[in-house]
């Protein structure tokens, strides 16, 4: 089974029961209460698209992407395993 491509964003928004209408962009992974945003996947084809759609909504302030998929998440350790020294 083949994955699509998403790319995520941050959406800060004014009014959070207005928020959940976002479920129709795409798939809201979390909405926090206190600081008004929304994360939230697209698909990548056509995060561009959906983003002008969102952008136009009277309750949307601002729309950040989220830099997450472009992280290194492969560590190198140029330090020894000390944990053979110990008989673990």
């Amino acid at each position: 089974m083949m994955f699509a491509e998403r790319t995520g964003f941050i959406i800060w928004v004014s009014d959070l029961k207005a928020a959940r209408n976002l479920e129709k962009y795409g798939t809201v992974h979390y909405i926090s209460r206190r600081m008004h945003y929304v994360v939230m996947y697209v698909n990548a084809e056509r995060a561009e698209d959906t983003m002008k759609n969102v952008k136009r909504l009277s309750y949307v302030r601002k729309i950040e992407r989220s830099y997450r998929n472009e992280i290194k998440t492969e560590y190198a350790s140029k330090t020894m395993d000390k944990t053979s020294f110990y008989g673990i």
